[in-house]
């Protein structure tokens, strides 16, 4: 099996700035890429970053230049680096991992989520 394991979310004013964690365990071959992914109430969730094994990054347009996401060097972990936040980031954030199993399968693995709140 598979576990992902979010932390970090939290309320914070806007302006500020919170950073989430993401570890990954279990029964892991290899992983593609690690990302972040998040749900407003109502809407449809929506990916924010993703880093793939070669440390290439992408963003979500709304992010871009407020949003850091990287590898820890703790094997098998990724951060989200959240700045100049604003109250439409509010959302449940998911971890996302492409990985392949021991078994040689590949899985899209997900976390729980963290919320994140940002009041005006």
């Amino acid at each position: 099996q598979v576990q992902l394991v979010e932390s970090g979310g939290g309320l914070v004013q806007a302006g500020g700035s919170l950073r989430l964690s993401c570890a990954v365990s279990g029964s892991i071959s290899s992983i593609n890429s690690m990302g972040w992914y998040r749900q407003a109430p109502g809407k449809q969730r929506e990916l924010v970053a993703v880093i793939d094994s070669g440390g290439n990054t992408n963003y979500a347009a709304s992010v871009k230049g407020r949003f850091t996401i990287s590898r820890g060097d703790v094997k098998n972990t990724v951060y989200l680096q959240m700045s100049s936040l604003k109250p439409e980031d509010t959302a449940v954030y998911f971890c996302n991992a492409d990985l392949y199993n021991y078994y040689g399968s590949r899985r899209d693995a997900w976390g729980p989520g963290t919320q994140v709140t940002v009041s005006s």
